[in-house]
């Protein structure tokens, strides 16, 4: 697959520039995005670490000694994932984008990956336009959740047992099916702080939610209700995790807009920033099938 990009561009691997080259030319491409995203140079090592990007077939476009966009790809076992494509906006609509992007396609092959997976966020029309045009084709809408740290209501009667790091990646397991990259359970097990909370209601429902506590917030939740409904035992399990945690923000990224447990998450407080469209390429390998 050849790209039609006009200018001339070369692309070189990203582990020849250092976190800090990363972060600016990344922090350049969003300054008129429709969600900016910022990073610094901890946080996207932290990204790096955590999503399993691979900086030897991840990209950055050069235009003589500019660079003029980046794009990274995460790597895991029979699947890809296309993520921090960015370019500089006054070398868009040039063909940047598509270069990177068939860059990245052609990277995931030569590690013998034929399945491919991306978001793209909802009404960024360039975007979703271009990845159609390579073959991706959509899955789904990804939500993200945000909740400020109001006073929470008093918790649900139950009985809850608090989990450590190792309990709680128990539960969370290995076999989850094709889940968007940034909550499959690799992400997980990269993550640091992990914790998790298991509960039984006065009715003899169970569900556990594991979850990891960075400084100022709460993000990367992984849920499951084993009995009972799912709304009830998500209000219940939120209710004790907002009690425990009554200063933190709460930041939820890519919560499927069908996932049963979402009324809960309305009720505590949670409100929908933006959302995301899933696209895939290929076919996933039946070990990843939902």
């Amino acid at each position: 697959m050849k790209s039609s990009f006009a200018v001339d561009i070369k692309l070189l691997q990203a582990s020849q520039f250092s976190i800090d080259e990363l972060t600016a030319i990344y922090n350049q491409t969003r300054v008129d995005y429709m969600v900016p995203m910022p990073m610094n140079a901890a946080r996207l090592t932290e990204y790096i670490s955590v999503y399993d990007v691979d900086l030897d077939h991840s990209l950055v476009a050069m235009q003589g000694d500019e660079m003029r966009g980046v794009a990274m790809l995460g790597v895991r076992e029979g699947r890809a994932w296309i993520t921090r494509l960015g370019v500089i906006p006054t070398t868009r609509r040039t063909g940047v984008g598509e270069a990177l992007t068939v860059g990245l396609l052609e990277q995931a092959r030569k590690l013998n990956i034929n399945f491919d997976m991306l978001e793209v966020i909802k009404n960024n029309t360039p975007a979703h336009t271009l990845f159609l045009k390579l073959g991706f084709y959509e899955i789904g809408e990804l939500l993200v959740l945000r909740r400020s740290p109001v006073p929470p209501p008093d918790p649900v009667v139950a009985s809850a047992e608090r989990l450590d790091r190792a309990e709680s990646l128990i539960l969370v397991g290995r076999d989850r099916g094709t889940q968007p990259w940034t909550n499959q359970s690799e992400s997980l097990f990269n993550a640091q702080e992990i914790s998790g909370l298991y509960l039984t209601l006065a009715d003899g429902s169970r569900g556990w939610l594991v979850y990891q506590r960075q400084k100022f917030t709460l993000t990367r939740f992984i849920y499951k209700t084993e009995t009972g409904d799912p709304v009830q035992m998500a209000y219940a399990f939120l209710s004790h995790l907002h009690q425990q945690y009554p200063r933190l923000d709460t930041q939820l990224e890519n919560i499927q807009v069908n996932d049963p447990h979402l009324p809960a998450f309305y009720q505590m407080g949670y409100v929908e920033s933006f959302r995301r469209i899933e696209m895939w390429r290929g076919t996933p390998p039946a070990s990843l099938t939902r």
